[in-house]
This record gives structure tokens, C-alpha cells and sequence, in this order.
């Protein structure tokens, strides 16, 4: 059977970590196998939907280079490809359902339906739900006479559909993760399948939607685990085969637990897709770096393109347990890709963020100059502006940590070494150069290097690291350097 295979995220906020690793699984299978990846948009929740989210979630998958097969925007035959757009779908499998006898109508008001919860748990029942005990006592299809029934439907009483849960039955399939998983069905509540507004829930929508656009297997997040015994029930009672399913392991934060959104802002953790996009990361890291957050080639390699990753990428090597999101190795892999990217390619989008922020960037043999100097320096891409901003302006501030290594003595070994660059003709201010005059002041002066050295730095570059000083120093130029020194010197004394 040829693999099709959904990502199916809701509008409900912008794409987020985890939902963005959840594609990329279900993203490399699919290729792994020569299938089908589509897109399915979850609206049927109305209320929570929120403008721009379908638009960050597709540009979401396109900036980390997943390609849509199928979806709102390049439909295929099995579509459209928003719930919300195939309600009368959902009505007709509904009703479906109840003249099956597997789904019932339901007349309950909120209120009583809080007051069953409230008197069964003065009774001693701790979490009382609607289910096939309880629901014996409501205002139901199950329980009123078949012409009362007619009769609230004809008059348009608001109602819901339930699905009629067997009483004492074990459901059990086999989860590509966690191998043979089984619930009791006690212990389910008898799922509201159609809301009164007419619009399905999750589990209805879900499991006709996966029926009907031909999804073979379905790879989500272990918080549907919970819901899988439900949608095990639907497709027994349309008589369909159901998908194989594979649940994924939590992202963990580092200090422990799931990576909520809250611990990610305190950790410093962006948490939404887009935030990578703005924040100028390499989406090869990204990617890479997701794909082992829970996954394992089996070998010792960690570095991979996506075409590697869509050959190697199999469940069975998915763990179970959680995977903590490790924020220095996505730096790592960020590192990684910006030093396997050429000057050549990598200048065009520096000059872009650079010019972006007011910088001028004089020529592109200039600004090429600058990223080789940085280049092997630089965690990400917009590092170029922020750390290499004194090539392009003179400093008029200085990095109060660089400040604390600016002593006493500092101003006096800062002069003795402009004094003896500045009778250096233009031609002779090179690096090499550069660098024997100020050991001839740490000779002269019988200090370490860092003592003339880390002043020099501050007073030219504003900071207290960085590239090269002496190749930084020969491109800036003789009269700039001098300028910058006097300027230091009469601000820090």
C-alpha cells in the first residue's frame, strides 16, 4: 500500500517546537517510504482559532524545506483539506453511527450534566464522567422514548452526539513506539462526537478524515495516547481498518518536565517555529537537530542533511522515554551549518541584516573581509552585525565587562602602542606588523601580552573578544585605528 501519511495541526497559535519535530517525523517516514505527506488543517474549534496561524504553519514546514504533497493550497483528490470545510461530512458518518446503534443523541443541559458530576461525587466517585453507567440516568436517545426523541429533534432542542462506549471491553493495537498498548474501556467517558453547534469534535473529525483521505499511519505527539482507544472504537464501529499509530516521546525541558511554554521563556528556549525564522537560525539545524531529539540513527554520526535524514529515519529506532531539549546543541549544530556555508553564499544575507539595521557596509570586498574574520567566531548568522558592527562604525560605547580589564596602566600602554603604529607608513600596517609592535611594548614594558593587548581591543572594537585583532586592526585602516585610540583614550583616561 502506498504510505500516506498526515500532519494535522490546529490554527489554535502559531507552529510550535514540538509540533514542528511531529512534522518532520511524519515528514521523513513518508519519504522514507516514497509516500504521500499532507497537510490537514484542524479548525472545527472556532473559538480558539487564531488569525495567521494556517499561514506561520505553512511557511513554517516551507522555511525547514518540507514539501507539502497534498493540502489546502495544493489539493489532491481526497480533499478540502480544512475540517471545517467538510462538515457535512462529519453529520452524515454521524448519523451514521446512531442508526448503527454505536453513537447516541444526547439532550442534557451543562447544568445537569454538573449536577450528575456533583451528586456521584458526595457518593464517594472522585472523577464521576458521562459513560455507560451514567449515562442510564440522563436525558438521552438510549433512555427516552423513541417518539420523545422525535419529537426534541423536530422541535430543534440542542443536543450532542455521544459515543455509545461498550461497558467492559479491552481495546489493544500495536503502537509502532511502545509496541502492544491496551485500555479498558471502564475507564472511558462516552466522548461527545458532535458538538450543538454542529461542528465535530477532535475524535470524530480526526478518524474520518484519517478514513477518507487514505492515511495509512499516523505518527503524533504521546498526549493523544490517551485518545487512541477512542478513535480504536470509532473504526471498529464504521467497520474500517484502522491506521497503524505511533506516539512520540515528550520534549523535556531541562530542568525537567514537558517543555510548556512558560519554563521555555524562563530557560531562554525559543518556543514558536516562527521565533526561529525571526531569531536567524539555520533551518538545517533546526532540522537536524530536531531529528535527534528522540531519534537515533544507530551509529555515532550527528550530522545529517534532510535526504540523508529521509533515508535513515525509521520508527523503530524512536525512544520512549522523553528528550530533553538541549539548547547548546542546537547551537552546536547552528555552528556547525554557518561554517560549512561559504563567504560567497553567506554575504548577501549578512549585508542584508546588516544594511536592515542602519549599518553601511561600504563594498562587498569589505563586508566579504569582515565575515572571513568572523567566520569561524559566529553562533548564528545576525552574530556577523552584532559582534562585527565596529568594522562598520566607531565604537562611541564600551561592553562594561571588557571595561572591568581596563586598569590603571591601560591609557599608558594604549599610547605607547599608538605611537608606534602611527610611524608605520600605510603600507607597512599590516597584521603581521601590527602584532610585532605590540609585543615590542610588552617587551619595552615587561607585562604579559593580554595587558596591552586586551586595552588595544577595547579602545578599537568597543568589546573585550572577538576575531583577530591584528587582521581586524589592518582592515579598519591606519587613520581609523588611530582615530578610535584618541577617542578611547580621552573617554576612559
Amino acid at each position: 500500500m502506498n504510505v500516506r501519511v498526515r500532519f494535522a495541526p490546529s490554527p489554535t497559535g502559531f507552529l510550535h517546537i514540538g509540533g514542528l519535530r511531529t512534522a518532520l517525523y511524519n515528514y521523513l517516514f513518508t519519504r522514507h517510504h516514497g509516500g504521500v505527506f499532507v497537510l490537514r488543517i484542524e479548525d472545527t474549534d472556532q473559538s480558539r482559532y487564531v488569525e495567521g496561524a494556517e499561514q506561520d504553519i505553512v511557511k513554517s514546514l516551507e522555511w525547514v524545506g518540507m514539501t507539502i504533497d497534498e493540502g489546502p493550497n495544493n489539493p489532491g483528490d481526497v480533499g478540502p483539506y480544512r475540517q471545517s470545510e467538510r462538515k457535512e461530512m462529519y453529520q452524515e458518518y454521524a448519523k451514521q453511527l446512531i442508526d448503527n446503534g454505536h453513537a447516541y443523541y444526547a439532550f442534557d443541559t451543562t447544568e445537569e450534566i454538573d449536577e450528575m458530576r456533583e451528586r456521584l461525587k458526595k457518593s464517594g466517585n472522585p472523577s464521576p464522567s458521562y459513560d455507560s453507567i451514567t449515562r442510564q440516568s440522563m436525558k438521552n436517545s438510549l433512555t427516552l422514548p423513541q417518539d420523545e426523541v422525535e419529537r426534541r429533534l423536530e422541535a430543534g432542542d440542542e443536543y450532542v452526539i455521544r459515543l455509545k462506549v461498550p461497558r467492559r471491553e479491552t481495546v489493544k493495537f500495536e503502537d509502532l513506539i511502545r509496541g502492544i498498548v491496551s485500555f479498558e474501556t471502564a475507564g472511558l467517558d462516552d466522548q461527545v462526537l458532535m458538538k450543538s453547534d454542529g461542528m465535530p469534535t477532535y475524535h470524530l473529525a480526526n478518524v474520518v478524515d484519517d478514513h477518507t483521505m487514505g492515511i495509512t499511519d499516523v505518527i503524533r505527539g504521546e498526549e493523544w495516547l490517551s485518545s487512541a482507544p477512542k478513535h480504536i472504537l470509532l473504526y471498529k464501529a464504521f467497520g474500517w481498518e484502522p491506521p497503524t499509530m505511533a506516539h512520540l516521546p515528550l520534549i523535556m525541558s531541562p530542568s525537567g518536565g514537558k517543555l510548556s511554554k512558560r519554563k521555555a521563556e524562563s530557560e531562554g528556549i525559543p518556543i514558536n517555529t516562527k521565533d526561529y525564522i525571526t531569531g536567524n537560525y539555520e533551518p538545517e539545524a533546526l532540522v537536524n537537530f530536531l531529528a535527534y531529539l528522540g531519534w537515533s540513527p544507530g551509529d555515532d554520526s550527528e550530522v545529517h542533511s534532510m535526504k540523508e535524514l529521509c533515508e535513515l529515519f525509521t520508527l523503530d529506532r524512536v525512544s520512549k522515554g522523553g528528550a530533553v531539549f538541549n539548547h547548546k546543541k542546537l547551537m552546536w549544530y547552528n555552528e556547525h551549518y554557518i561554517r560549512e556555508t561559504s563567504v560567497e553564499e553567506l554575504l548577501p544575507r549578512v549585508k542584508e541584516l546588516a544594511e536592515s539595521t542602519g549599518l553601511n557596509t561600504k563594498d562587498d570586498a569589505y563586508l566579504s573581509a569582515v565575515i572571513s574574520l568572523l567566520h569561524e567566531r559566529v553562533s548564528k548568522i545576525d552574530e556577523f552585525v552584532t559582534m562585527g558592527s565596529f568594522f562598520f562604525e566607531t565604537p562611541k560605547e564600551y561592553d562594561e565587562n571588557a571595561l572591568k580589564k581596563w586598569k590603571e596602566d591601560s591609557p599608558g600602554m594604549v599610547s605607547a602602542y599608538k605611537a608606534k603604529i602611527e610611524a608605520l607608513a600605510d603600507s607597512e600596517f599590516k597584521a603581521e606588523t601590527l602584532k610585532s609592535k605590540l609585543e615590542e611594548v610588552v617587551s619595552e614594558n615587561e607585562v604579559g601580552f593580554g595587558k596591552v593587548m586586551m586595552p588595544v581591543r577595547i579602545a578599537t572594537t568597543g568589546q573585550g573578544f572577538g576575531p583577530d585583532l591584528f587582521p581586524a586592526l589592518e582592515l579598519i585602516g591606519k587613520e581609523e585605528v588611530l582615530s578610535r585610540i584618541d577617542f578611547a583614550l580621552e573617554k576612559l583616561g
